[in-house]
């Protein structure tokens, strides 16, 4: 007696269809699974034989087997035990066979029949699609699975329900949501910038750093505000698209990381890891691998509060992501690529006592003191990073000021709009934003006259700013005249794009 169920699992942020193949065969009592499962998978064996018992069907005293198909990539988590449960059932004749290769199966069950969640409804959702299948999941997956279109999302909360369901006892209604109500609801943020009291100048540098991609990191004594600067980031980077929504949500799903009762992340995430992070952490990785930090905060922002007191070897993996926008970890059975498109900031004292900038209190470091805590933070993850900013420490006349700062709402409609800018000027070229452009892409697109030229001169001259810096000031001077609504880059770009560079050298002495 064989039966075959289909069902689904997880490698990397994508899902594959996987074959559940049960044999109950004439033999002393047994329960066998094979096609490389972890431990996770190998104790469904139990879970099923409860559930099948405490949901009032009878379980056989044969010899089972079941084959996780394809044998050769491993089976982990918990969304087997449905289909296995079914698979049983249908191999002994309790539900028919003739509508088991219509639905992609999966869920978690619980010793009383229960159906619960689990990771990766949406690839799953969309896998089955690809299959040109329905889906059969818990109830409270559904509504993350009916994010994708044109296919039959069908919510189960019992054994016994779906046992019902495909023995044509009962009819399921499919799940089905409204997609633009939940884009139109769901794009709120807690925080405002209106709520930055002062920092003018710590807020123009963000809205560049929006408009044009661009990391930057952010330098000042503790209580400047740093930390509530980069929080309100988000809230000024264009609503994301549909496309990155669901990219968004595909690393959120894997990761079991989906709020409760949510369909789609709608807003651009924020990621803060504390700093005795693991670099597997950071980066993605372990023995089963998972996606890390920096795929949490794709398409937003991953936020580095002090950053010199991470460890060196964790900063260091950052390069990769920085510079391709993913991470590809590799075993020795499989490689899995993870999306890391972010903009990264960071934030640091400008010494170990953290008030060598304030003048209200006396920094007591050395010079070398000062050098050693700098050079943490190496040169060629500061090669990644555009903006350099100070921050420092709010005066008391700008802390009780009542008239509110600018809202993030008016800030994002001018971000948006020199994103669309760019996206017109980057088309077909593989990128989106200025800081991404390539040495070709600067010589092309910013273009300066005579009295820029002499700008920059006397700016790497007098104030020494390093070779580095050049292009990134270019990059930014970009970014300011599509702000402006600018072809050109004037002078007074470049002189505004030079004072987001000046902590180049001061930062790395």
């Amino acid at each position: 007696m064989l039966a075959k169920v289909l069902s689904s699992a997880v490698l990397g942020v994508d899902a594959y269809v996987v074959e559940v193949e049960v044999d109950v065969a004439s033999g002393l009592p047994a329960f066998m699974t094979v096609g490389l499962p972890d431990g996770a998978v190998k104790e469904s064996k139990d879970r099923v034989k409860s559930a099948i018992k405490n949901s009032g069907y009878e379980f056989p005293s044969h010899r089972i087997t079941v084959n996780l198909a394809p044998a050769d990539i491993k089976k982990e988590g918990t969304a087997f035990d449905l289909p296995m449960a079914v698979g049983i059932m249908a191999a002994t004749g309790l539900i028919p066979k003739d509508k088991l290769s219509n639905y992609i199966i999966l869920g978690e069950l619980s010793l009383d029949g229960h159906v619960k969640s689990v990771k990766g409804a949406l690839p799953s959702a969309l896998s089955a699609k690809v299959s040109n299948k329905g889906i059969l999941l818990p109830k409270e997956n559904a509504a993350e699975a009916a994010v994708v279109k044109d296919i039959e999302v069908l919510p189960v909360e019992s054994l016994p329900e779906a046992v019902d369901f495909l023995s044509d006892r009962i009819t399921i209604s499919p799940m089905e949501v409204d997609l633009q109500k939940i884009f139109e609801s769901g794009t709120t943020y807690n925080v405002d910038f209106n709520e930055v009291k002062g920092q003018e100048h710590g807020k123009r540098a963000l809205e560049i750093a929006a408009a044009g991609g661009h990391n930057l990191i952010m330098i000042g004594p503790p209580g400047a505000g740093k930390t509530m600067l980069a929080q309100r980031l988000p809230t000024i980077l264009p609503d994301l698209t549909f496309e990155e929504a669901i990219e968004t949500t595909k690393v959120y799903s894997v990761t079991g990381l989906m709020p409760s009762e949510g369909t789609i992340i709608t807003t651009r995430p924020f990621r803060s890891p504390h700093h005795t992070i693991s670099d597997a952490g950071l980066i993605g990785g372990g023995h089963i691998p998972r996606p890390g930090e920096v795929s949490l905060a794709h398409n937003g922002v991953l936020f580095l509060d002090e950053l010199p007191e991470f460890k060196k070897n964790v900063l260091e993996v950052l390069r990769q992501p920085l510079e391709d926008g993913k991470v590809t970890i590799t075993r020795a059975t499989t490689s899995i690529t993870y999306p890391a498109r972010f903009m990264m900031v960071g934030a640091m004292n400008p010494c170990p006592c953290g008030y060598r900038t304030d003048p209200k209190h006396e920094c007591t470091c050395t010079y070398g003191d000062i050098r050693r805590y700098r050079s943490k933070v190496s040169g060629p993850l500061m090669d990644r990073i555009d903006i350099h900013i100070e921050i420092p420490a709010v005066r008391y006349r700008e802390l009780s000021a009542i008239t509110p700062g600018e809202s993030s709402e008016l800030i994002r409609d001018r971000v948006s709009k020199a994103r669309k800018v760019q996206v017109s000027r980057f088309k077909g070229k593989n990128i989106y934003f200025n800081s991404q452009m390539t040495s070709r892409h600067i010589k092309k697109y910013c273009q300066v006259d005579q009295d820029s030229h002499r700008l920059l001169e006397q700016a790497i001259d007098k104030l020494g700013l390093s070779a580095r810096a050049y292009n990134r000031i270019l990059k930014i001077a970009r970014t300011i005249a599509d702000l402006e609504g600018k072809e050109n880059i004037l002078s007074h770009h470049i002189a505004e794009a030079i004072q987001y560079r000046t902590l180049d050298r001061k930062v790395m002495e």
